[in-house]
């Protein structure tokens, strides 16, 4: 008898007609399509619950990260970051953030450095606006403002330096006062103080920061009060009195007057008045009116009718530096939208004028940054101008791809040359300009060194844009330059002359606010103070980006809502002295 093959008998199972004549199977299969419907609903069902709570727990965990933020318990901050391990993606590249032994040992001794600047100035010029390292004293350069010690409160938190930093705090709160009898430039009160305190502000929480820069900028207001919104540049903060210096003939300085849109902004954002920031970006606009093709403004520009003078001189070193900048720093600070789109569209227009202003030295080749006097060009760079490859890197990706590849070429040479400000003196460090000759390259003009920080910040940004170790590297050696020539018992100071290493006598606050800032993150990972969560100002006080809540305006308002004998020009930017006083 022939024997079905056992597939056949398989697929009888199949057939509907062998479960109708046995009803009891029939009901079998049932409960069991039944049971397992049942699980797979359940199943789905836990998986979406699942998920919702995971995204319920992420909001959670977001707010209280920004809670922390705000509180100022952020672990990346407070903690050595030498320990990160994480993938930071920034600007198209994956960075392993670990801090390799190198680079830490680096940060380490950048500590350090400034652990020996702060302890000096507590010792010999506590609640001083400066110290003397060599006569171990301390000036007050800037009113009895404590400068250094407002100017060094955000480098003591980024280091993690907690104590330092509580009783600089302290100080702050019991012993700063703003009511003074003293006649204060307005620009340089702007970067150090409200600067330093709304940087403190945003890293710490801690509102007595807040308070003491509404309190100084509140004093400062006046000076904006110009038939064109102009300010003038100097104040008294005790009884007002708006002017401008007398070997300017009445007018007021582009950089003075130009540097003060960041801060000011950032003011009204945090306390909700928008009386700041209307002040500062009326000047901005009053100066697009009749913004140049080139973009190009010389340095002094009249107040009363907006005009610039155009006698003066154009340059991207001292009295102009810093307006180009904030030009670019504003977009950033707004988030890049359409309220500060001018902005932008300015600073594109100045960099196509600073095209024009490029030249190449011989026999070597060096890019530098002419300055212009009416129609003809001088070939002198100050060092302040390297800033500028810094603001290149920072600006070039908002352009479209080929003409951002340009903008970094031309910000990877301009920082060749400033590197090699400093390579070409005995001391390795640079002077404070320089002038290029057919045939010769470059050659140090004035040749005194105050610690300035301009090359240092322009390697900060060319190595977090390009990953290139070898502006580390240069960093490196300009640290060790100071620390050889610059460093004495009681501080650091500057040198009278780069060629011979003769030593001045005082320790400007901007080494301990800029330059050992820029080194110490140098060698850091580009997430501790990230530029896409940061804008620093001229000062390198870096200041939260929040959401800008206004409405873009043809006339620039803005409804803020706060968010939880010899004419002696100035140094610019950030204004240094020099003093003859040497042990």
């Amino acid at each position: 008898m022939a024997r079905r093959s056992s597939s056949s008998s398989r697929w009888r199972y199949l057939h509907p007609a062998y479960y109708l004549k046995r009803p009891k199977r029939l009901a079998f299969l049932f409960i069991v399509f039944v049971v397992a419907t049942f699980a797979v609903w359940d199943r789905q069902s836990l998986v979406r619950e699942h998920e919702a709570e995971i995204t319920k727990l992420q909001d959670q965990l977001n707010r209280l990260q920004d809670q922390l933020r705000k509180a100022g318990a952020s672990k990346q901050l407070w903690e050595d970051s030498a320990h990160t391990t994480d993938k930071v993606t920034h600007n198209d590249n994956v960075w392993d953030s670990e801090i390799d032994p190198v680079n830490n040992q680096r940060r380490e001794k950048v500590k350090e450095a400034m652990l020996h600047a702060w302890n000096s100035y507590v010792k010999y010029a506590w609640g001083q606006d400066e110290l003397q390292p060599q006569t171990k004293n301390g000036v007050n350069s800037f009113g009895g403002l404590g400068a250094t010690l407002v100017d060094s409160l955000d480098t003591l938190y980024i280091m993690g330096l907690k104590d330092e930093f509580q009783k600089a705090r302290e100080w702050v709160a019991t012993s700063l006062d703003f009511n003074k009898d003293y006649v204060a430039s307005v620009f340089e009160t702007t970067i150090r103080v409200v600067g330093g305190l709304l940087s403190a502000y945003d890293l710490s929480g801690d509102k007595i920061f807040l308070e003491k820069a509404k309190d100084i900028a509140d004093r400062l207001l006046p000076a904006w009060d110009t038939p064109t919104g102009i300010p003038y540049n100097r104040i008294n903060l005790a009884h007002g009195n708006p002017h401008n210096h007398g070997w300017t003939g009445g007018e007021s300085i582009l950089a003075d007057s130009g540097t003060e849109q960041l801060e000011f902004i950032a003011l009204s954002q945090r306390t909700g008045d928008p009386k700041y920031q209307e002040k500062a970006e009326k000047a901005i606009r009053q100066l697009q009116k009749t913004y140049p093709s080139d973009g190009l403004l010389p340095i002094y520009i009249n107040p009363h009718s907006g005009a610039a003078a155009s006698y003066s001189t154009v340059t991207f070193g001292a009295m102009g530096d810093s307006f180009y900048e904030y030009l670019l720093k504003v977009w950033i600070q707004g988030n890049k939208t359409e309220a500060v789109k001018h902005y932008r569209e300015m600073w594109e227009t100045s960099m196509e004028g600073l095209l024009s202003l490029i030249r190449k030295s011989t026999p070597s080749s060096f890019s530098y940054i002419c300055e212009k006097n009416g129609g003809s060009l001088s070939n002198k760079m100050d060092e302040l101008a390297c800033f500028v490859p810094g603001m290149l890197a920072l600006g070039s990706s908002g352009y479209g791809p080929e003409k951002a590849e340009k903008i970094l070429s031309l910000s990877k040479e301009l920082v060749w040359t400033c590197y090699n400000f400093y390579q070409s003196t005995p001391t390795k460090l640079a002077g404070e300009n320089y002038f290029f000759r057919d045939g010769q390259d470059m050659s140090v003009g004035t040749s005194w060194n105050i610690l300035r920080p301009e090359t240092v910040e322009s390697l900060v940004y060319l190595w977090r844009f390009t990953g290139n170790k070898t502006y580390q590297e240069w960093g490196w050696n300009i640290f060790q330059a100071f620390e050889k020539n610059s460093r004495v018992d009681s501080g650091y100071v500057g040198l009278k002359d780069v060629n011979t290493g003769v030593k001045d006598n005082m320790m400007q606050s901007f080494f301990l606010a800029e330059t050992l800032k820029y080194l110490y993150l140098l060698f850091s990972p580009p997430s501790v103070i990230s530029f896409d969560e940061w804008v620093f100002n001229t000062e390198a006080h870096p200041l939260k980006i929040i959401p800008r809540n206004d409405k873009a305006e043809n006339k620039g308002g803005a409804e803020a809502r706060p968010q939880s004998k010899a004419v002696v020009r100035p140094f610019g930017r950030k204004q240094g002295r020099i003093s003859d006083t040497v042990l």
